[in-house]
C-alpha cells in the first residue's frame, strides 16, 4: 500500500485535515488491508461490509473507531481512488444516543435538603430550576457591586 499510502496521505493534506484525522485515516486504512492481506485497490464493497461488521462484532469497537474506519475508507474510495461510493450497500452506522438520568421527585428534595446552608440551598435550588449544567453552573459571573444613593450618603451591597 506504499504509493496508495503516501496519495491518500496527500489527498487529506491537500483538503487541510487536520494532522490528528490525516493520521487516524490512515491507520483505519492499514488496519483494513492488514485485515483482508490485499491490495485495496482489489476490495470492493463486499469486503467493506465484512470489514465494518467485524469491527462491530468481533473486535467490539466503540461507535466513534466504527465511524472513522468507514469515514476513511469512504474517503480512500472516493477522493484517492476516484471511485463511487455506494452509501445504500455500505451503511453508515447509527450513533446511539444517551438519555440524560433524570431524578424522581425523591431524589430532587434529599438533594435540596442535604445542603445545610441556606445560601448553598439558594444556589443548587437556582441551578436545578434552571436546568444548568455543571459547567454552565461554574462559569455563571460573580455579581457586581451595586452602589445605592439614599438620602444619609451612599450605600454599598
Amino acid at each position: 500500500m506504499g504509493q496508495l499510502y503516501n496519495q491518500m496521505k496527500m489527498d487529506l493534506e491537500l483538503k487541510n485535515f487536520s494532522p490528528k484525522t490525516v493520521n487516524c485515516y490512515l491507520t483505519c486504512m492499514v488496519n483494513f488491508v492488514r485485515h483482508h492481506g490485499r491490495s485495496p485497490v482489489e476490495l470492493g464493497e463486499e469486503e467493506i461490509r465484512n470489514y465494518l461488521l467485524y469491527l462491530i462484532k468481533e473486535k467490539r469497537a466503540s461507535q466513534a473507531s466504527i465511524n472513522q474506519a468507514y469515514s476513511a475508507m469512504k474517503f480512500f474510495y472516493e477522493v484517492t481512488l476516484g471511485r463511487p461510493w455506494n452509501g445504500i450497500r455500505i451503511p453508515r452506522s447509527k450513533i446511539r444516543k444517551k438519555l440524560p438520568v433524570v431524578l424522581s421527585l425523591q431524589e430532587v428534595h434529599s438533594l435540596l435538603a442535604s445542603a445545610d446552608n441556606l445560601k448553598h440551598r439558594a444556589i443548587l435550588t437556582t441551578i436545578y430550576s434552571g436546568g444548568l449544567r455543571l459547567g454552565e453552573a461554574i462559569r455563571q459571573p460573580k455579581p457586581h457591586r451595586c452602589t445605592f444613593t439614599s438620602p444619609e450618603g451612599i450605600l454599598q451591597r
